[in-house]
């Protein structure tokens, strides 16, 4: 089985369990989570590629986080992930691309992701639920970060943090690549991600 398979599988599996956990019939998450049925149950199956946009909805609706959603069970005390090993959540038309490395067990979980921006290329997130934090740090080359319409330059060396119960995007800026690290931090009883 390649991992993408074998990912797909876990996100299935996963999914059908947080579906049963909230009580929620195929119907109802597609209607709360606005994911046609069609795409839930090819997703429950094992089948399709679904996207970023959709994993973040249906973590939302389903109250926990996209991680929880792709991880299996836990490995032990330390783990440690190689960002060649996780495989792109959303990979934008000009080489950018987020990949979420882990999420960090507790009452109150954080995700932490790497980034890529190309630059001029953006990606919109839609508003969280309250009490999701976010913060980037950039590594190297430079950004834009959008907050309610606001923009906000990002350099290498600075972290900026915001809630992101607003509309947000990250957007790459100057001539060579930027490269972050976005944390995500969610509120107790786990949320939404970016």
């Amino acid at each position: 089985m390649t991992e993408t398979a074998a990912a797909l599988r876990t996100v299935a599996h996963n999914v059908r369990a947080a579906r049963a956990r909230a009580g929620l019939s195929l119907d109802e998450l597609s209607r709360r989570a606005q994911v046609s049925k069609g795409a839930l149950v090819a997703l429950e199956k094992a089948q399709g590629n679904p996207n970023l946009a959709t994993l973040v909805r249906l973590a939302d609706t389903l109250g926990i986080s996209v991680s929880a959603l792709m991880q299996g069970p836990p490995e032990g005390r330390v783990r440690v992930v190689a960002a060649d090993a996780v495989a792109p959540l959303w990979t934008g038309e000009r080489g950018s691309e987020a990949r979420l490395m882990l999420t960090t067990s507790g009452p109150a979980p954080v995700e932490v992701w790497r980034w890529r921006l190309e630059p001029d290329e953006e990606y919109r997130s839609h508003p969280h639920q309250a009490g999701v934090v976010e913060t980037v740090s950039v590594t190297s080359g430079r950004m834009t970060l959008v907050v309610d319409g606001a923009e906000h330059p990002v350099e290498a060396g600075q972290t900026a943090t915001f809630d992101g119960d607003t509309p947000h995007a990250y957007r790459g800026a100057g001539t060579e690549p930027c490269h972050l690290v976005l944390t995500v931090h969610l509120p107790p009883g786990p949320a939404s991600t970016p």
